[in-house]
């Protein structure tokens, strides 16, 4: 114990969440919490959200995130209070900075008194300094060997499930677990875009082919495959995506050659993009924003994830949620270690699919055999 407390700055422990929970700090009525990047890292961050509001009851949590998360947290019930856009800064949002803007920004920030400040963006090499500048009471989150130390700091170690990380910080500060894994809903009123044909029985499966690091994308062939299966079973499949997937989309919904699948893909806005998922009997994607968004709505899905995402980003559940997941360690092009992340190995040039050896028998089965086993959706 005296080990823990003298690693953890002081803080007596009392009692175990996910990693040590530590004692709560005094008067603390404004929260402020930083997580940019994807839909995905929203997500991710939810439960240590969540954990923390109930162990600070009346206070406000603002997130410090992207334009995305504003537009994801007004189509949602969530823990959040406020959402404000991060400036454009090095390695906490890729831009170009503009040194007014920041000096704004941290003005703004440090006339609202933040009470406590949460890191749960990576390493904290950029992050961290980032989060002292906002000039907070206490400040908690994770450090690598190079990044500057907060108050309480636990060490970033790139293969931990990143719901879990999260939660592990918030219990350095203070807040056990709610939940393991996300619980959104639907802000009340949004219906989904026009899913309903006629035929409203046969099972509804939502398609999201894209992902951020092509790498982790099956291949189109694929999930045009997967989508003709569908549609030639009586399932009504809709293929989703943003703009910058409405090709691949589009391709995958003419290589599947029926009436049966159609694309949606650039069409919907944020609150679009959730009523859809929401009514979806499940959900097939890489491992990506809308899946995981699905997953937290509760909402079946299958998804197909390279090993390595798994660890970091799988679901924690099968009864719901099956995973996919292909053993690849080696770049197919180049042969460099694919498991060395991160700061610890540049990533070579190659985009080949690290997923492309699942095949799409496996898959289909785990569709039909969600599809045809109905599941109460989980309350949020």
């Amino acid at each position: 114990m005296e080990q823990l407390t003298a690693e953890f700055g002081g803080a007596g422990q009392v009692g175990v969440g996910v990693g040590p929970v530590l004692e709560k700090f005094n008067d603390v009525s404004r929260i402020v919490v930083l997580r940019g990047g994807g839909l995905g890292d929203l997500i991710f961050a939810i439960p240590a959200v969540a954990a923390l509001k109930a162990a600070y009851p009346g206070s406000t949590i603002t997130l410090l995130g992207t334009p995305v998360h504003r537009a994801l947290l007004g189509a949602l019930r969530s823990p959040v209070d406020a959402v404000e856009v991060l400036p454009f800064a090095e390695g906490v949002r890729p831009g170009d900075e503009d040194p007014d803007d920041l000096d704004r920004f941290f003005t703004d920030m440090r006339s609202r008194k933040f009470d406590l400040a949460v890191q749960l963006h990576g390493g904290g090499r950029y992050s961290n300094p980032f989060l002292l500048r906002l000039g907070a009471r206490h400040t908690v989150g994770t450090r690598t060997a190079d990044a500057a130390s907060l108050e309480r700091t636990i060490p970033y170690l790139y293969y931990q499930h990143e719901p879990l990380r999260a939660l592990e910080v918030a219990g350095f500060a203070g807040a056990f677990p709610v939940d393991l894994e996300a619980r959104l809903a639907p802000a009340d009123g949004e219906a989904a875009p026009g899913t309903d044909d006629g035929d409203g029985g046969r099972p509804l499966v939502v398609i999201h082919p894209g992902a951020t690091d092509p790498r982790r994308r099956w291949p189109a062939d694929k999930f045009a495959e997967l989508a003709a299966a569908c549609g030639a079973d009586g399932s009504r499949v809709v293929i989703i995506g943003d703009k910058s997937e409405q090709d691949l989309a589009e391709g995958i919904a003419a290589s599947a050659a029926t009436g049966a699948v159609r694309s949606v893909a650039g069409a919907l806005d944020m609150a679009g993009l959730v009523a859809l998922l929401a009514e979806a009997d499940v959900v097939v994607a890489n491992d990506s924003g809308p899946r995981h968004l699905a997953q937290a709505l509760g909402v079946p899905t299958v998804g197909i994830f390279w090993a390595g995402n798994v660890i970091n980003a799988g679901p924690l559940g099968r009864s719901l949620h099956r995973v996919h997941a292909s053993w690849v360690t080696e770049c197919i092009t180049c042969g460099i270690d694919v498991t060395q992340v991160g700061w610890t190995a540049q990533r070579c040039t190659h985009d080949d699919s690290m997923v492309a050896n699942i095949g799409v028998p496996d898959v289909y089965e785990d569709v039909r055999s969600l599809t045809s086993t109905k599941f109460a959706k989980q309350d949020a």
